[in-house]
């Protein structure tokens, strides 16, 4: 092969790596676009729809053959294992308490949300009679289309009814502290007493120093 050959041949190699370089790098691109297009908990999502195709696979398979699935299961569960389930259980706080009006508001928001069982042939109806407007509260025209039915009123009231009935029903009960001093007669003054002294206890305080001085004697 003479030197010009030899170049040509290099010269094609060369070529062929760029090009392939150049349709991985667009692959990569493209990957990292579609990736980027994704939810932020698409692969957890994923995650977790494949253990639990795993874990219906694993309990039907143990149930074909007559077995206790949670037996199972637990006889491949080792101790580390058991006990990092519990830490995570004892970290797990269902009932964050009481932060403020407004997070208390939004979880009873939750709360009633999930309880709704939403009536998917007239959404579905109402889709496509009025198009994306229908089904988005972003838009002006959200609620403005469809008459709430009958139904959807008669839920609704039995609804509030049920709020209405649970509120009746709770009573916050107060820790008493017997060695408090009593200045009230009722609860209800109990309740006017706290507020005169959140407003005016701090300039009454030498008054009622003095009259418990004069009483001590």
């Amino acid at each position: 092969m003479s030197t010009k050959d030899a170049m040509l041949a290099k010269m094609a190699a060369l070529k062929a790596k760029r090009e392939d370089a150049r349709k991985a790098n667009t692959a990569e691109v493209a990957e990292e676009d579609r990736k980027a297009k994704l939810p932020k908990n698409f692969e957890a999502k994923k995650a977790q729809a494949e253990w639990e195709e795993a874990e219906a696979k694993a309990k039907k398979e143990a149930e074909s053959a007559g077995l206790d699935y949670e037996r199972v299961k637990n006889k491949k569960r080792t101790a580390l294992d058991a006990d990092a389930r519990d830490r995570r259980k004892k970290k797990t706080n269902t009932d964050p308490g009481f932060s403020d009006y407004s997070a208390m508001q939004f979880r009873q928001y939750q709360r009633l949300t999930k309880q709704l069982k939403p009536d998917k042939a007239a959404y579905k109806k109402s889709k496509a009679e009025w198009g994306d407007d229908a089904a988005s509260a972003n838009t002006m025209a959200y609620g403005q289309h469809d008459a709430v039915s009958a139904k959807g009123l008669d839920r609704m009231v039995k609804d509030l009814e049920a709020q209405a009935e649970k509120r009746a029903k709770f009573s916050r009960r107060r820790a008493e502290y017997h060695d408090a001093d009593i200045s009230y007669i009722n609860e209800r003054n109990r309740d006017f007493n706290k507020k005169l002294d959140r407003f005016y206890g701090k300039v009454t305080q030498g008054i009622r120093d003095n009259l418990e001085r004069g009483t001590a004697i």
